[in-house]
């Protein structure tokens, strides 16, 4: 496995971004369904309980990898802890013109700006209902790109209505760049509208359907140091269960010299590990404790990883890492931060 999948990623990286993303998916999916799927990762047990859910090992995939939910099983059978697939809005939509995603390969990073492309809330549902998937599933749930931001709240109880029977957790995606004016939607005003719009919609949903399903809140890495008190007094206050720190930056310091440095989007991967590391960090001591930290930014090594947990995470998620590095990654991970030698 150490050995196919740098020769499965030289004939991807040849292809265009979003070419090679299509093609690796559905080429998975193919292995999947011949049970091969498990051959290419190592499931490696290392279990723990983080917001009252039962986690086969602390390191799962991040949002975006798979946003209609059409994947979930042969992904799952890599060997990831946990999954969590969307942004879905209510409504389908394109996302941004293409091109748009590009690898930036020396610096192990790539800038999208995908934009919510989805198949609508209806499509995700019906994938994720198909999915044989049994362990901790995050739903990560969006605004469609033409809601005007003061009704964004709307699009977001829409899609936690659907989602929610089916979760073990939902994501609340305020912190993606590339659907204009959504970080808007961490500025204290509408953030505090929006948790508690959401908080109060759980406590209805958690007695129709008898069961209690996390809210977690995923935030952007380009906040200072005021703005992430700001939103961690905000989180605690509504009650929200987790936090996912952090999404992709729009800086471009780390990549300032490279030719596609001005290509708008969110870039991640390596450039993005120290600066979402130093805001995991500072909402860890914003949290106090109180709720657990999901750590996801730049981890490309299993010594990333143990350097999210040391910073305060109680879980990691990977996504840049697994394009460049592959399934060898999650294993290398999970012994890391259980401080083993990655084998």
């Amino acid at each position: 496995m150490t050995v196919l999948y740098p020769l499965a990623r030289t004939a991807l990286f040849a292809l265009d971004a979003e070419v090679a993303h299509d093609l690796a998916l559905h080429s998975l999916q193919k292995l999947g369904k011949l049970h091969l799927a498990g051959l290419l990762g190592r499931r490696l047990s290392a279990p723990l309980e983080v917001m009252g859910l039962k986690f086969d090992n602390p390191v799962g995939l991040a949002a975006g990898l798979d946003k209609n939910g059409e994947y979930i099983d042969a992904l799952a059978a890599l060997g990831f802890g946990f999954i969590e697939v969307g942004t879905v809005t209510p409504r389908p939509q394109p996302g941004n013109p293409k091109p748009r995603i590009f690898r930036l390969k020396q610096q192990q990073a790539l800038i999208n700006r995908l934009g919510f492309n989805n198949q609508g809330l209806d499509a995700f549902l019906a994938n994720v209902q198909a999915a044989k998937y049994n362990g901790v599933l995050g739903l990560n749930i969006g605004k469609n790109a033409d809601t005007p931001i003061d009704r964004a709240v709307d699009d977001y109880v829409t899609c936690l209505r659907g989602v929610y029977p089916h979760a073990s957790y939902v994501t609340v995606n305020i912190s993606s760049p590339n659907t204009k004016g959504l970080r808007d939607l961490q500025a204290a005003a509408q953030l505090e509208r929006l948790l508690s719009t959401l908080k109060a919609e759980q406590a209805r949903l958690a007695k129709q359907h008898r069961k209690h399903v996390p809210l977690v809140l995923k935030i952007a890495p380009d906040l200072d140091l005021k703005a992430i008190r700001e939103i961690a007094a905000l989180t605690l206050e509504n009650g929200f269960e987790a936090m996912i720190a952090t999404n992709t930056t729009v800086a471009r310091d780390a990549v300032r010299d490279h030719p596609l440095a001005q290509e708008a989007g969110g870039l991640s991967g390596r450039p993005l590990f120290s600066p979402s590391t130093e805001v995991l960090r500072e909402l860890v001591r914003a949290l106090k404790g109180n709720i657990p930290v999901i750590g996801v930014g730049g981890i490309l090594s299993g010594a990333d990883a143990r350097a999210k947990i040391n910073a305060g995470a109680a879980l990691v998620q990977i996504y840049t890492g697994f394009i460049y590095c592959g399934p060898q990654l999650i294993s290398d991970a999970v012994r890391a931060i259980a401080g083993k030698s990655a084998a």
